[in-house]
């Protein structure tokens, strides 16, 4: 049984006088737990097709089904808190709010859905002490490396307990050893949380190490 179902899914920009065609009729069909890699050349559009998985942009046409939630038909508010509870992102930039510790980073999306601070903090500590950063919970973003600020990102998309994480080139600005570590992570969480994952990668050793790969060409997912 597929989890996330894409039927017809068109994005296009307008740049100037032209418009830009970088979705076109894609259709795609991810099952429940799978690890899917979508790899593709820089600026076809694998960030635009994750934006539109999670909620975070509008199509211009298409339909896009998480579990039994119809994404496109819902009100903006509806949809915040859809992705709120459902879906964690990890982005190549860990966009982790400078003036808050690792734990309140992390904490964060409970908090905005108004659960408890004890709560919150507690299921914070135990996604960092999870990621190797039990050490951290205090640091600020600054005091971090870049591959300790990426485990905090990864903690924080987790910490709703989604059923669906998007990736997008989540090692892209890491060094090798690092992206390697991150990689393992990844895996592990994807295994011990029951994800579906779908992971935006031009990292070969990433992509190789998932379920399954396509790759977008053209508005359009094709098998590699």
């Amino acid at each position: 049984m597929c989890f996330v179902t894409v039927r017809g899914l068109n994005k296009s920009y307008t740049v100037g006088s032209q418009r830009i065609h970088v979705l076109r009729d894609l259709d795609l069909e991810v099952p429940a737990e799978e690890m899917l890699a979508i790899v593709g050349a820089s600026g076809v559009g694998k960030s635009t097709l994750l934006h539109l998985l999670g909620g975070l942009d509008r199509s211009d046409a298409g339909a896009v089904q998480i579990g039994d939630a119809d994404v496109m038909a819902m009100s903006d508010a509806a949809l915040v808190a859809f992705r709120n509870r459902n879906v964690g992102f990890v982005f190549q930039f860990h966009h982790l709010l400078p003036e808050f510790d690792a734990a309140e980073n992390v904490a964060m999306p409970m908090r905005i859905a108004r659960i408890p601070r004890e709560t919150a903090e507690r299921r914070a500590a135990e996604l960092l002490a999870r990621v190797g950063l039990a050490e951290r919970l205090a640091h600020r973003p600054a005091m971090m490396s870049g591959g300790e600020q990426q485990r905090v990102a990864v903690a924080r998309a987790l910490v709703m307990k989604p059923a669906l994480l998007l990736a997008d080139e989540p090692t892209g600005d890491l060094d090798e050893n690092t992206a390697e570590s991150l990689h393992r992570l990844l895996r592990e969480m994807h295994a011990e949380h029951g994800l579906t994952s779908i992971i935006a990668t031009h990292n070969p050793r990433l992509a190789a190490a998932c379920d399954r790969i396509l790759r977008l060409e053209q508005g359009k997912l094709h098998p590699v």
